[in-house]
């Protein structure tokens, strides 16, 4: 069983104070203490070592994680997993009954990255669903927040939950799924389908939470477990807080990160579908933190506007503004940051990400992974400390839903503001851009000229300024990091210059 929610735990003390208190009182005055709820087990997966055969396979990062003191490993698991039928109507407000059915044989992998000195871990596991939509496993989670994760010191793992990323699938972007890249490391893996996914996920964070026999985290012990879902693993993880959460009590947080209208089927073929509602909302009675964080793209473009729901004091959305669905740190710049150097503070014009896939226009370069660093930072405090985040402005939108309002310059009104859209060097959107398949999601770039540049600014030190009290602003707001706000900071003179070089 998992560990009980601290947020519960916490409740259940209040609540056993205030009986020890009242009880010089009547004892028909006397307060009862709730019923504790009773989760279902999950099942126990046999953990073991892949064949020596080649390196671990995933596109993560290109430096070498000795050399930021992490290491890696890879484990097999395999076991008996549970599909899932529903138990009333799935609708809109996420409260969703459940129940395991069928189950199904599987044999699967997670990557480990963990601290080398034992000292340096946090105790905070964060699990991330890892992305097929390529074809293939991709992390961008970690892509774009992998600098926190590391700062923080947690451990980070990465899940093959689901069948293309082992199998692969006919409209991938390129045969890199496990069983094409390694079928000599990853030929016995075995997935019976997606419909089995959540249950795979529970028992990967059983196996964490509770190891027996080999151990994933090699003894560190984890306190919290978070899951880290992108995408369309951030509509999987959606249907898993609404429907399988509530069963098992598996996670101490969630971070549904660009999540668009809707939500994935909770069963598909080959069983029998059950599709979610269009634009599910998060179910407001859980008992842990829910994290929603969301872009340009999602909100408009991909429809997370219809799924808009209030704050609560379990769940959280922030919308960031002048940021993309994907962008090029999280998939180009991002993999080379080691200790936050103020250069991956830069906004340039590229359109390529990492030479096969090429856009029409620049994509975007915007302030998603500062924000998205401070999020990270946010949802481990509130989870350990019960400490919520800041609340997050909407972006502003057209009456008629289809687009954003902007500023005079260009940019996105509301939102979280950052010093990339309130002392900008460029007009930076989530807006659907054009080429290759996936630059629908990644946004735009479009620079200031020098001449555009002096006219806002007369010259470096207005510039500067101007980034100064705007990061500072952001900081003050609690939607940027000291460490990050430095970073940006230190930045200004060469964003300026850059962009002015030519200027007569």
């Amino acid at each position: 069983m998992p560990k009980q929610s601290p947020y519960l735990t916490r409740c259940l003390g209040v609540a056993l104070c205030i009986a020890v208190l009242g009880a010089c009182s009547d004892s028909s005055d006397r307060p009862t203490l709730p019923p504790e709820p009773e989760y279902l087990p999950i099942a126990v997966a046999d953990v073991s070592m892949p064949p020596d055969e080649g390196g671990i396979n995933l596109l993560a990062q290109n430096f070498d994680l000795a050399d930021v003191g992490y290491q890696q490993a890879e484990y097999f698991l395999e076991g008996n997993a549970s599909a899932f039928t529903n138990l009333n109507e799935l609708l809109a407000d996420g409260q969703w009954q459940a129940e395991p059915v069928e189950q199904a044989a599987y044999k699967t992998r997670i990557v480990v990255y963990r601290p080398i000195d034992p000292d340096d871990f946090n105790g905070i596991v964060l699990m991330e669903w890892l992305n097929v939509t390529a074809g293939f496993e991709t992390p961008p989670s970690w892509g774009t927040g992998q600098l926190e994760m590391r700062r923080g010191g947690s451990i980070w793992i990465g899940v093959s939950a689901q069948f293309v990323g082992i199998e692969g699938s006919e409209n991938g972007l390129l045969p890199l799924h496990l069983k094409a890249v390694n079928p000599a490391r990853y030929g016995s893996l075995v997935h019976p389908g997606d419909s089995f996914s959540y249950d795979i996920f529970s028992q990967v964070a059983q196996a964490v939470r509770e190891p027996t026999g080999i151990d994933p985290l090699d003894g560190l012990v984890a306190e919290h477990i978070i899951a880290y879902g992108e995408s369309q693993s951030a509509g999987r993880l959606t249907t898993y807080v609404n429907a399988i959460h509530p069963l098992y009590n598996t996670f101490d947080g969630y971070m549904i990160h660009s999540r668009g209208r809707g939500s994935s089927s909770l069963s598909q073929d080959p069983l029998v579908s059950i599709p979610a509602p269009e634009a599910p909302q998060v179910r407001t009675d859980l008992n842990v933190p829910v994290m929603t964080f969301e872009t340009e793209t999602d909100v408009v473009f991909l429809g997370y506007a219809d799924a808009r729901q209030p704050d609560t004091d379990m769940i959280r959305t922030w919308e960031v503004a002048g940021t993309a669905h994907g962008d090029y740190y999280t998939f180009v710049t991002g993999r080379d940051d080691t200790v936050g150097d103020p250069v991956f503070a830069s906004v340039v014009e590229e359109n390529s990400v990492l030479g096969f896939i090429s856009c029409d226009r620049p994509i975007n370069n915007g302030p998603h992974h500062y924000v998205f660093n401070t999020a990270v930072r946010a949802l481990n405090d509130w989870v350990t400390t019960g400490t919520p985040p800041a609340s997050s402005p909407l972006l502003e939108i057209n009456d008629d839903g289809s687009d954003y309002l902007y500023d005079d310059l260009g940019n996105a009104l509301g939102g979280i503001r950052t010093p990339y859209v309130d002392a900008p060097s460029a007009i930076l959107r989530g807006e659907p851009n054009t080429g290759a398949g996936f630059c629908r999601l990644f946004g735009t770039t479009s620079l200031f000229t020098a001449e555009q540049m002096a006219s806002l600014y007369v010259d470096e030190s207005g510039f500067v300024d101007a980034v100064t009290d705007a990061t500072n602003a952001a900081l003050e707001a609690g939607f940027l990091l000291q460490e990050d706000a430095e970073a940006i900071i230190t930045w200004a003179p060469q964003q300026w210059r850059s962009q002015t070089a030519d200027a007569p």
